[in-house]
């Protein structure tokens, strides 16, 4: 057996183990690091002798060290930015997103980030994520798409949570479901959409269907409610088989029903706005972003290995816009 995973399956079956106390498990992707970083030896009478080669073959009745320096101080900048809890362990924490919150820093989003305001929520409580202390992101919400999110706190923790999100509820362990507000009124009421993704020709901060290329993407959808008469704009609730950037917006935007206040992929709809109220479109106006929430989030516990579920109200800005609908 190569040394990366002997090492692995020793440290995740010692932590199974309830009579010897594990401070952290690691993934085999931070033992390999740390084996190419020196961290690692073999024992002999004559002292250790280091292995920087992950793939070399374990031998009986040997003895490897494994050294693990202390987590590094992330480097995302701990801010003060008041969170919407819903749970927290020495695990995880699921917290309620806000929109116009973007989750992790990159171009143009250097701090006053979700990953930045986690860092000083949990602080000390960070056992280090890849040998950093950091909140471990194992899905996103666009920047203006509420909802609930579910952040590891520890190396174990953010494997079991990728594990989970990487089979996108396919072996049962993970549920999703989201609240749209599109146009139109979809045919059939419930139905499946399975159109390849990938990054637009044209826009690359934009995604595209692609008959030929591209990742699977397929999402199923609801139609929970009507608004008009003929139905002007529909709620609907919408399923993830997959995870792709911008799905629900760009496949509902596919079949001909874009989401309600979508300045991405909706731009063409602008005229339906007559067909409301004035009450509904000073309620999309103040909206101001795509109509999408992310309302209900089920997983496995990584400790526990319970289901746990957790379910969130439409915020008040798509809320107050569906009451103006539902009056015309």
């Amino acid at each position: 057996m190569r040394l990366d995973k002997y090492l692995t399956d020793a440290i995740e079956s010692k932590a199974a183990d309830e009579e010897v106390y594990v401070t952290e498990v690691l993934s085999r992707a931070r033992i390999t690091n740390l084996i190419k970083e020196g961290r690692v030896a073999r024992r002999l009478d004559t002292g250790p002798v280091t292995i920087i080669d992950a793939s070399y073959k374990v031998k009986a009745d040997e003895t490897y060290e494994l050294i693990v320096p202390p987590a590094r101080p992330a480097r995302p900048q701990a801010q003060a930015i008041d969170l919407e809890v819903i749970y927290e362990d020495n695990d995880l924490i699921v917290i309620m997103k806000p929109a116009g919150l973007v989750v992790h820093p990159a171009a143009g989003n250097h701090d006053n980030t979700l990953v930045n305001a986690l860092i000083a929520h949990c602080g000390e409580s960070l056992s280090g994520i890849g040998g950093e202390k950091r909140p471990g992101i194992v899905h996103r919400l666009d920047k203006d798409t509420s909802g609930l999110m579910v952040v590891a706190k520890t190396d174990r923790a953010h494997r079991h949570l990728s594990e989970q999100f990487a089979a996108h509820g396919r072996d049962g362990r993970l549920t999703r479901a989201y609240t749209a507000l599109v146009w139109g009124a979809p045919l059939p009421h419930v139905g499946t959409i399975n159109a390849n993704l990938q990054r637009s020709s044209h826009n690359r901060t934009k995604m595209a269907v692609s008959k030929t290329q591209g990742r699977t993407a397929i999402t199923h959808y609801k139609v929970r409610e009507n608004y008009g008469k003929p139905p002007e704009v529909s709620r609907v609730e919408c399923e993830l088989e997959t995870g792709r950037t911008h799905q629900i917006r760009v496949h509902m935007t596919a079949i001909g029903h874009p989401l309600l206040g979508d300045q991405t992929y909706g731009t063409g709809q602008q005229t339906r706005r007559v067909k409301i109220s004035e009450e509904a479109q000073a309620a999309l106006a103040r909206l101001n972003r795509q109509a999408l929430h992310a309302h209900h989030l089920g997983f496995e516990h990584p400790t526990t290995e319970k289901i746990m579920t957790f379910d969130a109200e439409i915020p008040e800005d798509m809320q107050t816009l569906i009451d103006a609908l539902k009056r015309g």
